[in-house]
């Protein structure tokens, strides 16, 4: 037998959602002004023909659109390769952090100084110090510039996954860390099976922050020397006098954002929602 709501049950739903409809129309309305305002105030300015003929021209664009899209695979293939070591690396780092004892005192102790010396560090001078000053050193099997650039965003990016790493290792109570241990556990199965699966899922809101600013840093690559979309866009203006081939680039970076972006704000409401539940 199918439930029929009452009449106030129904006057509820309709009221809720013709305040959703509501909501959805001013939104829309307000959205539609403030975009028109701002189109008629850029495109009234009294320079706007010379910046759109500067840095909006579409010829310019379509004709390096496929070298920047070629620079833009090898960001690609960095962004795979740095995310994944430099969470590999951050890890490690925190778990050093979190020893405990007097005998582990210089471990912790050196993994705090990488921590602290390449947050502090800005990246553009770890690249450099890495693709030009390792290179200088003239040793046997130097790595190409590529990958000493790469070596750079990792371990810059690998101090700051560390801190994040250690937060959500530090948030787990240590009765847990107890209980496992009067179970039999040893520390090391205590802390693979127990406190890093609810480390890792509680920091993965801002783990996934961290890999988009990661995604929009390969680009510095090019200042190592590889043709990027960077470095090819680069190559564009001094051809062309325009700024296209940048604004080219941007746009693509931008999309290449939109996956991460979009599964760090599901995942960060998810846990919110679960944290509100759990509440």
């Amino acid at each position: 037998m199918s439930h029929t709501p009452s009449t106030r049950q129904q006057e509820r739903i309709a009221y809720r959602r013709g305040r959703a409809v509501r909501s959805v129309l001013l939104a829309a309305a307000s959205t539609a002004v403030v975009g028109t305002a701002l189109t008629v105030g850029i495109t009234g300015a009294p320079g706007w023909e010379r910046v759109k003929e500067s840095f909006f021209d579409p010829e310019t664009a379509v004709e390096y659109l496929p070298a920047i899209l070629e620079g833009l695979w090898l960001n690609v293939k960095l962004l795979v390769v740095c995310a994944t070591l430099a969470l590999a690396l951050g890890l490690f780092i925190a778990v050093l952090r979190t020893l405990r004892g007097p005998v582990f005192f210089p471990v912790r102790a050196m993994a705090t100084t990488y921590t602290y010396s390449f947050r502090g560090l800005p990246l553009i001078i770890v690249i450099y110090l890495f693709a030009f000053g390792i290179p200088g050193l003239r040793l046997q099997g130097t790595p190409d510039v590529l990958w000493l650039g790469a070596a750079a965003i990792i371990v810059t990016y690998g101090a700051y996954l560390a801190e994040v790493f250690r937060a959500g290792i530090e948030s787990v109570h240590p009765s847990q860390i107890a209980a496992a241990r009067s179970l039999g556990l040893s520390y090391r199965q205590a802390m693979r099976h127990v406190v890093l699966p609810q480390a890792v899922r509680r920091v993965a809101p801002p783990l996934l922050n961290d890999t988009v600013a990661l995604q929009k840093d390969v680009g510095l690559i090019s200042l190592a020397g590889p043709v990027d979309a960077i470095r090819a866009a680069q190559i564009g203006v001094a051809e062309s006098a325009d700024f296209t081939p940048y604004v080219v680039a941007g746009v693509l970076f931008v999309l290449l954002a939109l996956p991460l972006v979009a599964v760090t704000d599901w995942v960060t409401l998810r846990a919110a929602r679960r944290q509100n539940a759990g509440s």
